[in-house]
């Protein structure tokens, strides 16, 4: 079994694997090409505009990374077409249908870009032209193979001639419509030969002797050779193909139950994740992935060590089907914290009505490893990651917990993912993402953003102003937004687009987005009116960004329209991410 999935640059690990695999095949498989060319591949990623040409690099690979095959499109905007460069199954891995499934993909993607078809060059099957029988024959396989997609040679033109007179073997130019029969202008293709000559071929290619090919250009429309190996002549249209970046990942918290608190009103309760899990399978965009086990230390890293310990000791601790609520808060002496564990609660919380119980640790840590989890996947592959958990965590600080929140999941994530590049935390919870701000508030390499209801009127209360923008290094790296009390999704989406725009300014390798369906016209702790159409529209305006995103679960609690909202939001986001339509089973009219 193979996957297929895109490289979009060389910044991780995975990804450069992917990429020296890839070149090695190249190695193997075309022996005249240079070393030079070989080892261009990453900047080819990396900087597009050097080349001028946009390179997307598909690879076929199985579970563990070993590519089977690849295939390089070369997208040029200001030309507006496509030209395939390289497509090759490993060595020993052909007739696997690995190549099949690579040119689909191809044609998927050529396709999504609007161009009128795909380019690329193919060895002739007239003996005139290949002297050499083998190859001959390697080249009828490979033109029957594309004339089953209805690709097939432009004629009447002087591409096939050799730039060396006497050379063996010019390539055909081959042109695939993609299956919508589209007829070519000779002006068009005079521009598209123009630039890939030029810009492929500059180097070897004379002046004279690339007006000479495109001067030879002549009929209009432009000519394709006659089918010689398929009987039939039929529009083949594109088959789409799901790339692993076009799935989601959903990680549960299997833990998320014991933590069940049913005094006081609480909200936070199970049902949550039963509501958003059931509408989110109607879909057919997630994957559901096992959660791993990952070390206390990743939540060390962000929160204090002493603050850590004092909530694993109390939970262990209190009786099972009780919980401790904190009640005495340190203001004139928090140096000196009292030795009862239930007392010292409010040395450590920010308000009344969080719980500390027998599961509140274990649950909250099953949900750092959920999240832990999903920010794993973004580096083997998966460019969206869901972390659907429960506690949330976003109102946690280093060394305080509050608001139903114990570890802060979207800062242990970011932290973890900070060693790769840079990160963007956009909250779009009703209440104000404090524990972020607090983590990373003199830091400039995490970029913190809230839209929360303003704190005069809006939980945790004292933090959350606009005028908190970082401390130090930290300075403007903080933003927040503060909104009225009353909000529609109209007013919403336009600071969000004010935030998305910071974040283009701030250039991120990944983005987090703590989601909060509390933003929902009837949610119990918010006051905003936001409807299932403007979630779908937010997700749809933040997978814009397309940005590997990983959206952990925080507030939301009114159950009726709890799924719902989430769905719209995560089709939204798919939708901008992928830019393509949503498969049929995505359950949104």
């Amino acid at each position: 079994m193979f996957r297929i999935r895109q490289i979009y640059d060389s910044s991780l690990p995975i990804n450069r694997d992917a990429i020296a695999q890839a070149q090695q095949i190249l190695r193997s498989q075309f022996n005249a090409l240079s070393e030079e060319d070989i080892n261009k591949l990453p900047d080819q990623l990396n900087d597009p505009l050097h080349y001028r040409f946009r390179s997307i690099l598909l690879v076929a690979d199985d579970s563990r990374g070993n590519i089977k095959g690849f295939a390089l499109l070369m997208h040029a905007p200001d030309r507006n077409f496509c030209y395939l460069d390289f497509i090759s199954a490993a060595k020993h891995k052909t007739g696997r249908g690995i190549g099949s499934i690579l040119y689909e993909a191809v044609r998927e993607h050529a396709l999504q870009l609007n161009v009128p078809g795909l380019f690329f060059e193919c060895l002739p099957d007239d003996p005139a032209l290949c002297k050499d029988p083998a190859t001959l024959d390697q080249n009828i396989a490979r033109l029957r193979f594309y004339e089953r997609y209805g690709a097939r040679p432009i004629v009447n033109t002087a591409y096939e001639t050799p730039v060396n007179p006497g050379d063996d073997c010019p390539p055909y130019l081959v042109f695939d419509d993609l299956g919508r029969e589209i007829k070519l202008s000779a002006k068009t293709l005079k521009s598209i030969v123009k630039a890939i000559l030029e810009r492929k071929y500059g180097n070897v290619c004379p002046t004279d002797y690339i007006k000479k090919i495109v001067d030879s250009i002549k009929d209009d429309p432009v000519r394709l050779r006659p089918l010689k190996y398929i009987k039939k002549s039929k529009a083949v249209p594109v088959k789409p193909v799901t790339s692993l970046e076009e799935i989601i990942a959903l990680i549960l918290n299997d833990k998320h139950d014991i933590h069940h608190v049913r005094e006081r009103g609480y909200v936070e309760a199970p049902v949550r994740i039963k509501s958003i899990t059931e509408e989110l399978m109607q879909t057919g965009l997630f994957r559901i992935l096992p959660t791993r086990y990952f070390s206390e230390k990743y939540i060390r890293s962000v929160h204090n060590g002493a603050f850590v310990t004092y909530l694993k000791k109390v939970c262990a601790n209190v009786p099972a089907n009780k919980s401790v609520y904190p009640y005495v808060f340190p203001i004139r002496n928090a140096a000196r914290p009292p030795k009862e564990l239930p007392v010292r609660a409010g040395y450590y919380c920010i308000d009344t009505f969080t719980p500390l119980n027998h599961n509140a640790y274990i649950a909250a840590k099953r949900a750092v490893d959920c999240t832990m989890t999903a920010a794993r996947s973004l580096l083997e592959g998966f460019r969206m990651a869901y972390a659907l958990v429960r506690p949330p965590g976003h109102h946690a600080e280093q060394k305080s917990f509050g608001g139903f929140c114990y570890f802060n999941s979207n800062a242990v994530a970011a932290n973890y993912l900070s060693q790769y590049g840079r990160i963007a935390i956009l909250d779009i919870d009703y209440h104000h993402g404090n524990g972020q701000q607090d983590i990373f508030y003199k830091r400039d390499d995490v970029l913190t953003i809230s839209i929360h209801g303003h704190p005069r009127f809006a939980y945790p209360y004292f933090s959350g102003f606009a005028e908190e923008n970082g401390l130090d290094k930290g300075t403007g790296f903080n933003i927040n937004y503060p909104m009225p009390e009353q909000l529609n999704g109209e007013k919403y989406r336009q600071v969000l687009q004010t935030a998305i725009r910071k974040i283009r300014q701030f250039d991120p390798k990944f983005l987090i987005v703590p989601l909060g369906l509390d933003t929902a016209k009837g949610d119990p702790t918010g006051t905003w009116t936001l409807n299932p159409g403007d979630f779908e529209l937010n997700g749809r305006m933040i997978g814009s960004l397309k940005l590997p995103t990983l959206v952990v679960q925080e507030g939301g609690y009114k159950v009726r329209s709890l799924g719902l909202n989430a769905r719209y939001f995560f089709t939204g986001l798919w939708n901008g991410c992928c830019a393509k339509p949503l498969p049929t089973n995505h359950g949104v009219k």
